[in-house]
């Protein structure tokens, strides 16, 4: 038998289907449906396929470690190492980077052979071209040039050579652009299928990411330089952003537009769809898990009656820093203030006590508190007039937390510690003290699910959101700034301010960032729009992607990322920047199409 079936670019692994011969890959037998071949049971119901593809965006639309880690914006706590891609030490044999890139090939062959099987003209077709176009973003973001595939792989066949971007993304363009005039597709769905507001929104991006890519050159990347040659692209995306704005306003409160209950809202473009009620199995490890990152750790959830979060993806030091006083997207972002919660034989109660009373509980104003964070700007005056007005709250009583407090500010936190009577203690201790204890700061609470049951497992089941409308108001913003067209990028980044409660900025050089900067950290015009991004994105998982388009990755590194030394932990031993990840070893093992001279610089 041949052992190179190929499970990446040629992603075999069909529901319901099992292999009859080792030459021919689809030459599949339905065991489950009398004996029908692959192309029986899809030419008979190619949305069962088109099922399956929407499917396998669940195995990779959120990976922490492959969109957030190696940024800006987030650590780990508790002691952990920085790991693989926050030191950028990444192999082409990464387990993470096969997965990924094994995963979303997955999607682009169904999606292909929902387009072998399907009628032309028909529904399941125009969604699964998104698809395929969706997945070839997302690879070419991650890798740069990748085979690019458009018939599906129904054969032993392995050899797939590199396509550059420069027909990648044009071949995208195209067929985005037909989709978009000259299907079927509804105009809009908060339902989790292709539309042509989500065909907008994925040229958009797919026009953007070409504009840098193919009409910028990197001049110097630890400062970050690049010089602009064309706009053309630039000018597409942030035509692509209008459209997939259409008109939408940003009046919808940022709190509202997050909260648990307000899911599929106007805002939403195209998202991931997760249903507790209809998982066929297990259901407290079924979701997923955004809910349970970015944040500290504050114990036992099962004993403490408090999310489970492990300390990933914690706030950084700029991201302590990111937020001015005044931004309504701060309290919207993070919880700041979380609920104490009885515990009976080492269980506490759920759902009306503890973390998630936030979302239960009408009337919070009497509830117990366990943990208090305030952002930088708060005084200890302020912190403590609130401590005082309250405090009968911060006793600990029959409550199984100790309640703390704390101002997040640097060089040193400033923590408080609360005695039975409900008065505190109050001290300064280090970041790294700080982020090694429990109850160490502030969780993001975007992608809280209220229904969650009391486990540590993967058990979110909100609707993973990939595209909305102040997305591409900064798409459009980036665009237009590209473009040469300031004025009208301005308008849409005071757009999102506005929402946010901050005033409108009359110049990008009026952006003043309250994180703290080197003195060899030269300020840029481009920041703006990524702070931006970075404020209404928070948690995401787009920062890495932002930094390596707009080629500011290594600049934003070695300054922010606390676990990168220099530039020079970013590059190979013959200095060339790891801008993309590696191609994983096992594709050039299983793709005959590749060579040595493929795998990304870097590696």
């Amino acid at each position: 038998m041949k052992k190179n079936i190929y499970l990446s670019v040629v992603a075999m692994l069909l529901a319901g289907t099992a292999l009859t011969s080792c030459d021919d890959f689809l030459e599949a037998e339905n065991k489950s449906a009398g004996g029908q071949t692959a192309e029986q049971r899809f030419t008979d119901d190619p949305d069962a396929l088109l099922t399956s593809a929407y499917n396998t965006l669940k195995n990779y639309v959120y990976n922490t470690a492959l969109n957030s880690e190696g940024t800006d914006l987030y650590i780990y706590t508790r002691g952990k190492a920085g790991g693989e891609f926050n030191e950028y030490t990444i192999t082409p044999e990464n387990t993470t980077v096969e997965s990924y890139y094994s995963n979303v090939y997955n999607t682009i062959n169904y999606a292909n052979g929902v387009i072998k099987y399907g009628a032309e003209g028909t529904q399941p077709v125009y969604e699964a071209r998104f698809l395929r176009n969706y997945g070839y973003y997302l690879l070419t973001q991650q890798f740069g040039g990748v085979p690019y595939i458009t018939e599906y792989i129904n054969s032993a066949e392995t050899n797939y050579p590199r396509t550059p971007l420069s027909e990648i993304y044009p071949a995208m363009i195209a067929d985005l652009t037909d989709l978009y005039n000259n299907s079927t597709l509804a105009d809009q769905s908060h339902e989790g299928r292709a539309s042509k507001q989500a065909v907008a929104a994925l040229l958009a991006k797919v026009c953007l990411a070409a504009g840098w890519d193919l009409e910028t050159t990197l001049t110097d990347a630890l400062a970050g330089n690049y010089t602009v040659n064309g706009t053309s692209y630039f000018t597409q995306a942030a035509s692509w952003a209008e459209a997939a704005i259409n008109g939408i306003q940003l009046t919808m409160s940022f709190q509202d537009k997050w909260y648990p209950t307000n899911e599929g809202n106007a805002e939403e473009i195209f998202s991931v769809q997760y249903d507790r009620a209809g998982y066929p199995g297990d259901v407290s490890s079924g979701g997923h898990s955004m809910q349970n990152n970015f944040g500290g750790y504050y114990g036992n959830c099962t004993s403490s009656g408090l999310k489970n979060c492990s300390g990933v993806e914690a706030q950084s030091e700029k991201s302590m820093y990111l937020f001015e006083e005044g931004d309504l997207r701060y309290e919207a972002t993070y919880m700041t203030t979380m609920y104490n919660a009885k515990s009976v034989n080492g269980v506490a109660n759920w759902g009306t006590e503890g973390y998630y009373a936030y979302y239960t509980v009408s009337n919070k104003d009497k509830l117990p508190i366990c943990g208090r964070y305030f952002p930088y700007y708060v005084s200890e005056e302020e912190a403590e007039a609130e401590f005082a007005a309250n405090i009968e709250r911060y006793k600990q009583g029959e409550y199984t937390n100790v309640p703390s407090a704390a101002i997040l500010t640097l060089p040193n936190i400033i923590k408080y510690t609360f005695k039975a009577d409900g008065t505190w203690t109050k001290s300064q201790v280090t970041m790294t003290a700080y982020h090694g204890a429990t109850m160490n700061g502030v969780v993001v609470k975007k992608f809280d699910d209220i229904e969650s049951a009391q486990v540590s497992g993967s058990n979110d089941y909100r609707d993973i959101v990939i595209f909305h409308v102040s997305d591409m108001y900064l798409v459009a913003a980036e665009a237009y700034f590209m473009a040469g067209q300031t004025s009208q990028a301005l308008t849409k980044i005071n757009a999102v301010r506005a929402r946010a409660g901050l005033k409108a900025l009359a110049s990008f050089s009026d952006y003043e960032p309250q994180y703290y900067i080197s003195a060899t950290f030269a300020e840029k015009d481009i920041d703006l729009i990524l702070d931006e991004r970075a404020r209404e994105l928070y948690a995401e998982g787009q920062r890495w992607v932002d930094l390596r388009r707009t080629k500011q990755l290594v600049r934003y590194n070695v300054e922010f990322n606390q676990y990168v030394t220099s530039a020079t932990q970013m590059a190979n031993n013959s200095g060339e920047y790891k801008w993309y990840r590696p191609i994983p070893s096992d594709e050039f093992e299983r793709n005959t199409g590749l060579t040595a001279a493929d795998q990304n610089p870097g590696y």
